[in-house]
Order: structure tokens, then C-alpha cells, then sequence
């Protein structure tokens, strides 16, 4: 199998979830959880091990995604609490100037489409070379009634909106997948999003009436934790059950996208991702929420670790899986490289095409470490240790992850650790230093974890907010 089979450019369809950690999911090892068409995918594809998104929240990890630009490029430095364009919000284009992989798709005769959660500024208006526009208003909300925008209008849908989506990514396939031209479907869910508890249909909610739950055991409160901001803290099985079942609805949608394909016979043309935006504490670290889900920031594996599948009938490996290391920044160059198009702006990127990778490619060198960034706070890891530099002040933290996989343990102030805290805080600086753009550089900002209203650096006035009670 190789790529260079391919006698036209496939067409793409990229689903993304909203806060699902790698956890959930049947085919990551959780025996708890109903995922079979996610399982079904990944049996037909390449599964990723070690997947990392680029920030701990959801617009920043998007933008990152999209551009394969870190936040202190793109300069979406936390999620937006305001300028996505929907009722009572202003307009801002968040990544006006900066180039999308979709831009370099539509140039290169895709024709591009959306279905659900953009939040990345000025929903109103399509962006980044698509043509279909189905967006969400906000980052989140009610599963019944959500507010969308529907060919340039706010609306409030009465269904469930992760069956509503798929329902919209089905139309567009069924009035475009016949043509000459190729496509690309983003399809964003907001599940398994917050509210859990009352909003997800029954026959998903009664699945897990009998479930333990011994996936997500519910240790005492982070001493960081924000409590007022989850409900999960004071009723943690109906909200498990609530996410376990926005997992599983939203999975029996993707199955019908899968489905869809197959009966039209499009997988052999077909490359499709799965991919979360960014990972999800349900008690994990004794943490509800992401990044944002403690102050200071925190940088928990259960954060940053996302699933990512890659699937291509006949095109890629079935039933593998990548150990490999790889963040979402990777993924932008990775899927220009696999459907043959350049990116001019790949010398100013930090990520790398790991397409090698697919086909079992050992000799492919790629960077053995990842890093991330949520505002004033940097993280490198690799397969061995974790650090996390907070600026300006600290805490700082340093894990053993062969040893201490938990990240239990935090070995900045052990005096046999001082070599290593040294080291890896020189490459985290150099590797920043490399790549930030200095009127956008994350440690700069007063990003507390609450949202951002306005244009980062000396292009806007930041208006990071602190809100412990802001849910969205």
C-alpha cells in the first residue's frame, strides 16, 4: 500500500470532537465505554498512541490544527468568550492573514465544506476557503436548541444537535460527492462538550445505568481545582454517564457517516481523520475540565493526550498503530504531503509530515519530543519526562513518566533532577524561541483561563478574562 498509488487526489472527510480524552474510546483501551464505529475505524487504519494537541483548550488547539501554527503565531491564546460572531457577540476574524490547509485545498480545486463548531472568530462568515458553512454561534451550549448559523442565519435547532450535524454533513455528501471535483468535509461535533446531565437522548444515557465507571475513578479535589466551573465534582456518576453518552450518540453518528460512504462506494476514495481538539479530565487527577480546569493551567497528560485515527480503504495500513510521538501540529503538513500539495509557508511551521509513518517507515526520523502552550504556561515532553515552565513565576513541574505515569510525582525541587529541569528547559526555549512571533508570544499575555475577547498583542487588547464560573 502507498500513497503514490493515488491516480486522483482523495476526497477528506475530518471529524472533530470536542474535549474527548484519549481515554474514551474502546479502541484506547477502555472496556467501558460503547465506541464501535470509532473501534471499526481504527481497525481499518492507523491508530495513534501518542497524540498531542497544541494547547489544552478548544480555539487555540482549532487554530493550531488548521494553520499547523503554535498560539503564539496564530495568537488565539485561550477559547473565545466573544468575537465568534453570534447573537450579542462582535465579529472578529480571528486568523485573517494566516493560511488554513483548507485555503491551500480550495485553491487546489477542493470544494470545502463545514458542519458544526468553528469558534474561531466571525462565524457569520465562511472562512478559510469553504463554500458550505453550517457553524455553531458559540464554542458550546445546549445539545436541544443550540444556536447555529444556517446559510448566514442565527437560528436554534430543535433536534439534537450532534444528530443535526450529521445530518447536514450527509446533505452536502449527498449533493457533492458525485461530482468531478473533490471534497473536503469538516465535520465538528461540540460532544462530548458539557451539559451531560438531562440532554442526551435516553437509549445512550440508559447504556451506562449499570456501568462502574472504574475508567474514571474519583480521586479528592486538585488542590488547584475550580470547583464552581464543573458539576462533576459534587455528582460525578450522572455526569459520567452523561459524557459516556454523548461519546456513544456521537460515535452511532459517525458510524452513519461511515456507513453513508460505504454504500456510495467512496472509502477506496475516501481519506478519513478522527481527531479530538484537546483531551478531558472526568476526575482524573481528582480534575473536571481540560486545561483551564485548574488554576494555575495545568498540563496533565489526561490534557493534552488526544485519539487520532487515519483510515483510507486500500490506501492506508489497516489495524496499525503509531507509537510515535506526533502533535497536531504535524497534522497540517502530514495531510498536504499525503494528497501531493505544497505549503509555502511550511519553512515558518513547526510541525513535520509523518506520512512516512503510516506505511511503517522506521528510518523517518521525526522529533522525539512534543510541546505545548496555554498562555504564560510551556510544556516539553518526551517518552521519558515531562516539563512544565510557568511564566514568570512558576509553579514549575518535572515528571518521570516511565516511572511515574500518573504524574503524581513532581521532581522539580529533587536535587538529582536538576540536570535534567536544566536541559530540557534550554530546548523548550529554544524551540519557542524559534517559532514565536514576538507581538503574539503567549508569555506576554495575561491569559488566566476564562477567555479572550479580543485580537491578542499589539493587534488587540487581549481582554483575557478570569471567570471560574464561565462554562462554555
Amino acid at each position: 500500500m502507498d500513497r503514490k498509488n493515488l491516480d486522483k487526489k482523495p476526497n477528506i472527510v475530518f471529524i472533530l470532537t470536542d474535549d474527548q480524552g484519549y481515554w474514551a474510546m474502546g479502541c484506547y483501551g477502555n472496556k467501558e465505554i460503547k465506541t464501535p464505529n470509532l473501534d471499526r475505524l481504527a481497525n481499518s487504519g492507523v491508530r495513534f498512541e501518542n497524540f498531542y494537541c497544541t494547547s489544552p483548550v478548544c480555539s487555540p488547539a482549532r487554530a493550531s490544527i488548521l494553520t499547523g501554527e503554535i498560539p503564539s503565531q496564530h495568537g488565539i491564546h485561550d477559547y473565545l468568550s466573544g468575537g465568534n460572531g453570534g447573537q450579542n457577540q462582535t465579529a472578529i476574524e480571528y486568523l485573517k492573514g494566516h493560511i488554513g490547509y483548507t485555503d491551500i485545498l480550495a485553491q487546489s480545486g477542493y470544494d470545502c465544506a463545514l458542519s458544526g463548531k468553528w469558534h474561531l472568530g466571525n462565524g457569520m462568515v465562511p472562512q478559510k476557503g469553504f463554500s458550505f458553512w453550517y457553524a455553531h454561534q458559540k464554542g458550546g451550549g445546549p445539545y436541544y436548541n443550540a444556536p447555529m448559523i444556517r446559510e448566514g442565519k442565527l437560528v436554534n435547532e430543535e433536534g439534537y444537535i450532534t444528530e443535526v450535524i450529521t445530518d447536514e454533513a450527509l446533505k452536502y455528501l449527498e449533493n457533492h460527492s458525485d461530482r468531478e471535483k473533490p471534497f473536503y468535509l469538516s465535520v465538528h461535533y461540540t460532544a462530548p462538550h458539557s451539559p451531560w446531565v438531562g440532554c442526551h437522548p435516553d437509549e445512550f444515557v440508559k447504556m451506562y445505568d449499570d456501568c462502574a465507571f472504574n475508567s474514571c475513578p474519583q480521586k479528592s479535589p486538585h488542590p488547584w481545582a475550580l470547583l464552581d466551573v464543573l458539576p462533576g465534582y459534587t455528582k460525578p456518576r450522572e455526569n459520567l454517564q452523561g459524557y459516556f453518552a454523548a461519546v456513544t450518540a456521537m460515535d452511532y453518528n459517525v458510524g452513519r457517516i461511515l456507513d453513508y460512504l460505504e454504500e456510495k462506494d467512496l472509502l477506496e476514495d475516501t481519506l478519513i481523520c478522527f481527531m479530538s481538539d484537546n483531551g478531558f479530565n472526568c476526575g482524573h487527577h481528582g480534575v473536571w475540565g481540560k486545561g483551564n480546569g485548574t488554576f494555575p493551567l495545568n498540563m496533565y497528560d489526561s490534557s493534552i493526550k488526544v485519539p487520532f485515527i487515519m483510515s483510507h480503504k486500500g490506501h492506508l495500513p489497516e489495524n496499525k498503530v503509531c507509537e510515535t510521538m506526533l502533535s497536531a501540529y504535524d497534522f497540517m503538513p502530514t495531510l498536504l504531503d499525503y494528497v501531493g500539495l505544497e505549503n509555502p509557508g511550511a519553512d515558518r511551521l513547526p510541525g513535520h509530515s509523518f506520512v512516512p509513518n503510516l506505511f511503517g517507515d522506521s528510518g523517518s526520523e521525526l522529533p522525539v519530543v512534543v510541546f505545548d502552550e496555554y498562555g504564560p504556561v510551556r510544556m516539553i515532553r518526551s517518552k521519558e519526562y515531562k516539563y512544565i515552565h510557568r511564566y514568570p513565576y512558576g509553579p514549575n513541574e518535572l515528571y518521570n513518566l516511565k516511572t511515574d505515569p500518573d504524574e503524581d510525582t513532581n521532581l522539580f525541587d529533587d536535587e538529582k533532577s536538576k540536570d535534567i529541569v536544566v536541559e530540557m528547559k534550554k530546548m523548550l526555549d529554544q524551540w519557542f524561541y524559534r517559532y514565536v512571533d514576538p507581538e503574539l508570544d503567549g508569555t506576554k499575555e495575561a491569559v488566566l483561563g476564562g477567555g479572550q475577547k479580543d485580537l491578542a498583542g499589539l493587534k488587540g487588547k487581549g481582554s483575557f478574562v478570569y471567570s471560574p464560573n464561565c462554562k462554555e
